[in-house]
């Protein structure tokens, strides 16, 4: 179960402390729309949840388990905004898949700024899950994404 504190404008009005069930999680996009951005990354559970999708940027939810890593990708139209609510991780970019040189470690509060066409990474180091979220400018993602895992998030890019 989620607890996101929502307010929406729109349709899709939730009142403040519904749990929301993960089958119920939908995105609240395009309509207008309010979110207790930490409250709802914090209790996020899946490896991705797109919560908001509009025409021109789109906001998703994740958690990294120990160990674990959002993977190694590179979006060539995509400026992407990453923000750590909690946890550590260790922050790789760079020119090619090849050559991240750009390595600097990241912590709660930490925003990171990855660049149209630029491979990034990023690792969850400490002993927790990692709780970020991230905005993409366009979209990057079908509208209404949900992916409890990385492995199902890999096998639905690959298909």
């Amino acid at each position: 179960m989620y607890n996101y504190d929502i307010y929406n404008t729109g349709m899709n009005t939730i009142p403040l402390n519904q749990s929301i069930p993960f089958e119920k999680t939908t995105d609240y996009g395009p309509d207008p729309f309010v979110v207790d951005i930490t409250k709802s990354t914090l209790n996020n559970d899946t490896y991705r949840t797109a919560l908001w999708t509009g025409k021109h940027l789109q906001l998703t939810l994740m958690s990294i388990p120990v160990g674990g890593d959002i993977g190694l990708e590179v979006h060539p139209d995509t400026d992407q905004f990453l923000r750590i609510e909690d946890g550590q991780g260790f922050v790789q970019m760079g020119e090619s898949q090849d050559n991240l040189s750009f390595q600097q470690p990241a912590y709660d509060d930490y925003a990171i700024f990855v660049p149209a066409g630029t491979w990034h990474n990023v690792t969850n180091t400490g002993k927790k899950p990692l709780k970020m979220y991230t905005i993409y400018a366009p979209p990057h993602h079908p509208p209404g994404t949900v992916q409890g895992t990385q492995a199902i998030a890999e096998a639905e890019e690959a298909s």
